[in-house]
């Protein structure tokens, strides 16, 4: 938020870059700064310029300044895993010693809580210049927000389309995240309310679509891949993952049985013009570890703990190529 900074003989000079209007925030941190400085340097001669990021050509993105990668993880059904994956992968990420954030759009349906052993717990509230800011919860080396840490576990989540979307931006924007290498965000199935919601704002860096091998699943998954690459949209399409590919009984680890058919993933690769990042087993352990609220990719040794770290590995080469070879998306911007 710092720019210009300069100190010549008694006089600092420097200006702070603000992402909001908000007349009681941008003066209790003017004064913050005046006094702090004040009291370490007495005789100093302070400016202090505070700007809006509308100020500045190019930098009316600047939402989550702190996060490095913001990626969206999506389907087109319910039912194919897509929570499993976002969890699993989150936890996969800080497993390798990167600074990881979850949260769990899926409004509706907030699972997220039970899958990471946070049932029942509640975020804090903090006072951050004259405005209250949630504090994520932790849990596995990784900061998760959820619904279902507000509302109770047997409570229905009732809201229509714009406070589903209300709700969304106060996860992003009324949350104190840490700094991040990837905020990772777990979408309900579909393109609605939540998905339209997230591109307009915050830069997305890329998306991941989740299916199952099925034709059910994957003519549901293009819908919410052609979402992304709509040309006012534009959020590249990063890979495609796989879950449910077969099934492996813990006691014949080395057979497949196929039950939900083959090369559904790999078809709508093909379609996104990306990659099939990994193909996920169906193990009776992925279940009992989410309802348990230990996610398999914390056993680092098992089976499903190495399918999802090589996931990892292939995600982390998946946005550094994006990184390097396309623009930084920007805000959708929804003409009336």
């Amino acid at each position: 938020m710092v720019e210009d900074f300069q100190v010549d003989g008694d006089k600092i000079s420097f200006s702070i870059v603000l992402n909001s209007q908000d007349a009681s925030m941008k003066n209790a941190l003017f004064m913050t700064c005046q006094e702090t400085l004040q009291h370490e340097y007495p005789e100093a001669q302070i400016h202090l310029h505070l700007k809006m990021t509308s100020d500045q050509a190019g930098t009316g993105d600047s939402v989550l300044p702190q996060v490095k990668n913001i990626i969206a993880v999506a389907s087109g059904k319910g039912g194919v895993g897509k929570s499993t994956v976002s969890v699993n992968l989150a936890v996969a990420l800080a497993k390798k010693g990167l600074k990881v954030g979850l949260i769990d759009a899926d409004l509706y349906g907030p699972s997220i809580p039970t899958m990471m052993g946070l049932v029942g717990n509640r975020p804090k509230i903090e006072l951050l210049y004259g405005k209250h800011k949630i504090v994520p919860l932790e849990a596995y080396g990784v900061h998760v927000i959820s619904v279902g840490f507000i509302v109770d576990p047997e409570q229905a989540v009732v809201l229509r389309g714009p406070r589903l979307g209300g709700l969304l931006r106060q996860f992003i924007q009324d949350c104190l995240w840490p700094e991040l290498d990837y905020l990772i965000i777990d979408l309900p199935p579909g393109t609605g309310d939540v998905q339209l919601t997230l591109v307009q704002t915050i830069p997305v860096t890329g998306a991941f679509i989740v299916t199952t091998p099925q034709e059910v699943a994957v003519v549901d998954a293009v819908k919410a891949m052609n979402m992304f690459l709509l040309p006012n949209v534009q959020v590249p399409i990063l890979g495609v993952i796989e879950n449910m590919s077969w099934f492996t009984p813990e006691e014949l680890p080395g057979h497949k049985y196929y039950l939900f058919g083959k090369g559904g993933g790999q078809r709508l690769a093909e379609m996104s013009e990306s990659r099939l990042l990994g193909q996920l087993p169906l193990v009776q352990s992925v279940q009992q570890s989410g309802d348990e609220g230990v996610p398999a990719a914390v056993h680092a040794d098992s089976i499903m703990g190495q399918v999802f770290a090589q996931l990892a590995t292939e995600v982390e080469q998946a946005v550094e190529y994006r990184n390097e070879h396309f623009q930084p998306t920007r805000i959708v911007k929804v003409e009336s």
